[in-house]
């Protein structure tokens, strides 16, 4: 990686004036990209967006992104693990090493008075604190006063002496350690200071959120109610009263759920469980060029608890409600296996010591009387304290005498404050891996059968490299299970160590849940194709490795569920989707509607205009809605097509863009945002059926050449575009066709069905539909927020994956696997822009719904 790095800071890096290190790059997801790599060897780099012109052309210039490396350390270690071998830009990188270290950078920002307050309560001065920080008396000055920050070493050393102190003087109390630990927290983030922060004005009515209790206020709409389909599913979870389980499409609606189904059921175990990896490269092999690509993973430990936590409310609690993506139906430890090794712990009940400490390391366990860690326990005297692997503030404390639990309490392992005493409490192992040691042993015997049988059949082969590997792989791990009762991808022997037979589907979440369970599959037409297509992936690649001798054939059975077992293994379901696919129609008892919107907004109209004349039509549209202050949205064929309508209208004046299928998520936020904010007026594309598009301000959706048959002029894909203008009280939809198809008229007769219905309601009850007037804010929650729009950018290129829908699969797969060998190309020639542009059009076309695999051969 250090290399790689090298090789690119080599053409695009250079040695700022500033005193750091620059590329720049004009991928906002390559410089991402480079952020997170260089972060891998704790170099810490900032991304800035710039607006540059081109000096050596007529270009007139464009969006591009720094990657910025300062600070003495930083920079040291970006020298030490990535450097350059650039002769003139190493001597400059040398050079600006010699400088001093700058004590305003890294800062933290914290409040003056607490800092003063703390040291004051400790019984030091501020000469002494001073000394014992290794810092001067006047920066320690300036630090209380506020007209400086500190960094964030200095602050830890000011921390770690005020701590030291009072720990010798025994003076202050819990509230001191605890104003201390939330000084300490702080040093554990990095920090960026406020650009600005400016108000705004808001002239309209609030509306009224009657999905949470309150009820609370947000700023959209011109008055009214809005209730959101989440507070359906909470009235549906209140009433059943039984263990359910939400599943979501990607890990941004997970969390929008989570914290929204936290605010319907405030003392429910409401928990989250997705993919604990903030960085996954799975182990794979590429044969053609003989390359091993080790298994290497960065886990967030806080999701980690979490999803440990969801585990423990499904075996204790019935209040439990699991938010999940697709990682439910992935390997996780056997629940019978799992359970079997949890350690209950009674009041008054005898366990020997000895043993309580065996069980804890058979769990997993670590011993450490430093640092009381998540995982952890500490041993003094008779007194053991245990830190549950799924819990973030509460550690508990079990005093033996006499072999007796003589006191269970719970206390914080921050300030040791006792919170409450318990007569009972049980600790759930550390990981979901864990085995009891008789059925390790017996794994182990299963394990080497296996081995043996397999060395015979590649020998037999005259595999004699792929034998020699697999044997001392496969050795090793067996050493390591034995010795500490896990190994690094212990996941592959899960089917011995979970007594599986070959074939049968692997453990996951969907085992922990009771009988009576209730699942939701939210955004069905997205999570259901989602959930049908990870098995084949997973399955492609793990057969290389059983085939060249990297892992045993049982390994394939670590995977994810088929979808006719996560069929079988689904407890009743509840579909929500605006748009559900034939699926959930066929396997759906009833089909409950909610059509009628609070505020009184119903679907737009639909017109049907000939082709001939539709370009120059949607320009006439165009200019009336522009008078208006109004958004148009217009759906095309081909990326040709796009790419023709926006140069034209563009001539004719129209302030237009287009999407590019490169697009990544945020950024397709952001031109969407740029869309609501006036920066233009139309946007161009092919499939604009994304969720998330909630624009109020589109008045029209104009949809080109509508009476082609096809995945994108499909019934669904029609309701669903028409939908993209029922924001706005004077929503209008166009279709241009020569020919009335069987999707056209099935999608206007359901949108006429809806309006009529909505109408009727509004007529009834005295409602006046509104325009939602909504601030402009970003659509996804997490999202990079920009001060300042991107410029106007007029060529974007349409999504591509379309033009492929009318190809055989013959031809998309040999089309795919031309651009894969462009992508691998231009990777191994550092071109990694263009090696990510390939690699995110191929995954486009898998995407497209082409019943093609979902990952590439070998």
């Amino acid at each position: 990686m250090g290399i790689l790095l090298r090789a690119y800071f080599d053409g695009d890096g250079t040695v700022g004036n500033g005193g750091e290190v620059i590329a720049t790059t004009a991928s906002e997801q390559l410089s991402s990209d480079l952020a997170y790599a260089v972060k891998r060897f704790g170099i810490h780099a900032r991304l800035h967006e710039v607006r540059k012109r081109d000096t050596n052309s007529k270009h007139a210039g464009g969006t591009y992104f720094n990657v910025t490396i300062s600070g003495q350390r930083d920079l040291r270690r970006y020298a030490e693990s990535v450097g350059f071998n650039h002769p003139e830009k190493h001597l400059k990188l040398r050079r600006l090493l010699q400088r001093g270290s700058d004590t305003n950078v890294d800062v933290v920002p914290i409040a003056p008075d607490i800092l003063r307050a703390l040291r004051r309560s400790s019984g030091l001065s501020i000469t002494k604190l001073a000394a014992l920080s290794r810092c001067s008396r006047p920066m320690l000055s300036y630090l209380e006063s506020g007209r400086r920050r500190p960094s964030r070493e200095l602050l830890l050393r000011v921390l770690d002496a005020l701590a030291d102190q009072c720990r010798s003087s025994a003076l202050p109390d819990f509230s001191w350690w605890r104003q201390w630990g939330s000084l300490r927290a702080l040093c554990g983030v990095r920090w960026t200071p406020v650009k600005h922060v400016r108000r705004i004005e808001y002239s309209h009515p609030y509306v009224y959120d009657l999905s949470v209790p309150g009820p609370e206020t947000f700023l959209a709409g011109r008055g009214g109610a809005f209730v959101h389909n989440t507070y359906t599913i909470a009235n549906v979870i209140a009433q059943v009263q039984r263990p359910t389980l939400v599943l979501a499409h990607n890990k941004t609606l997970a969390a929008q759920l989570y914290g929204e189904f936290r605010e319907f059921f405030p003392n429910n175990a409401v928990e989250y469980f997705v993919s604990y990896y903030d960085y996954y490269q799975p182990e794979a092999y590429v044969p053609s060029s003989d390359t091993y690509i080790e298994k290497d993973a960065s886990i967030n430990v806080h999701i980690e608890q979490m999803r440990l936590s969801a585990t423990k409310a499904l075996l204790e609690r019935r209040d439990a409600i699991i938010v999940a993506t697709v990682s439910a139906i992935y390997g996780l430890g056997d629940p019978e296996a799992y359970h079997k090794m949890v350690l209950h712990f009674v009041r008054g009940d005898r366990m020997d010591q000895r043993r309580i400490l065996r069980r804890l390391a058979e769990m997993q366990y670590t011993r450490n009387e430093m640092d009381l860690r998540p995982g952890t326990y500490r041993v003094r005297g008779e007194v053991i304290d245990v830190f549950p692997a799924e819990s973030e503030r509460e550690a508990i404390r079990i005093e033996l005498f006499d072999d007796e639990i003589e006191s269970l309490t719970s206390f914080d392992p921050l300030t040791g404050e006792i919170l409450r005493p318990m007569p009972r409490f049980t600790v759930y192992p550390k990981s979901h891996y864990v085995t009891p040691r008789e059925v390790l042993l017996a794994a182990l015997d299963q394990i080497k059968d296996e081995l043996k049988i397999r060395l015979e059949h590649l020998r037999h082969a005259n595999q004699l490299v792929e034998a020699q590997r697999l044997e001392q792989r496969t050795l090793f791990d067996l050493e390591m299970i034995n010795e500490l009762g896990y190994c690094s991808g212990i996941e592959n022997y899960s089917r011995f160590l979970s007594g599986r037979e070959p074939g049968e589907p692997p453990p996951c979440l969907f085992d922990y849940l009771p009988p009576d369970a209730l699942l939701v599959v939210d955004e069905s037409h997205a999570t259901i194709p989602q959930l049908g297509g990870m098995y084949r992936g997973d399955r492609s690649r793990k057969e290389t490795l059983v085939e060249y001798g990297f892992r045993l054939p049982s390994a394939l059975d670590n995977r994810p569920l088929r979808f006719d077992e996560f069929e079988q293994l689904a407890p009743q379901t509840i579909y929500v989707s605006a748009t559900p696919r034939q699926y959930e129609y066929e396997h759906s008892a009833q089909v409950v509607e909610q059509v009628v919107r609070p505020t009184g907004l119903v679907d737009p109209q639909v017109e049907v205009r000939p082709v001939a004349t539709q370009v120059d039509d949607v320009l006439s549209e165009i200019a009336l809605c522009a008078e208006r202050n109004e958004r148009v949205l217009i759906t095309t064929l081909t990326k040709r097509m796009a790419e023709d309508l926006t140069e034209y209208l563009h001539e004719h004046g129209v302030r237009v863009r287009y999407l590019h299928s490169d697009i990544e998520t945020v950024e397709r936020t952001e031109i969407i945002r740029d869309l609501r904010l006036g920066e233009f007026d139309v946007l161009v594309g092919i499939n604009l059926l994304r969720e998330g598009l909630d624009m109020p301000e589109v008045a029209l959706v104009a949809i080109l050449d509508a009476d082609k048959e096809g995945f994108l002029r499909s019934e669904g894909s029609l309701i669903q575009t028409i939908g993209r203008a029922a924001r706005n009280l004077n929503g209008r939809a166009i279709m241009y066709a020569d020919n009335m198809t069987g999707s056209m008229q099935r999608a206007i007769d359901e949108t006429e069905r809806r309006r009529n219905k909505q109408i009727a309601f509004n007529a009834a009850h005295g409602i006046s539909p509104q325009t939602i007037i909504k601030a402009v804010t970003d659509i996804m929650e997490g999202a990079h927020a920009r001060g300042r729009s991107r410029g106007r950018r007029i060529d974007r290129a349409a999504e591509q994956p379309s033009i492929y829908a009318a190809m055989t699969p013959e031809q998309v797969m040999k089309k795919i696997r031309q651009l894969e060998q462009r992508m691998l190309k231009s990777a191994r020639d550092l071109e990694f822009e263009e090696a990510a542009r390939l690699r995110d059009e191929i995954a486009d076309i898998r995407r497209a719904g082409l019943g093609l695999p979902d990952t590439l051969a070998g």
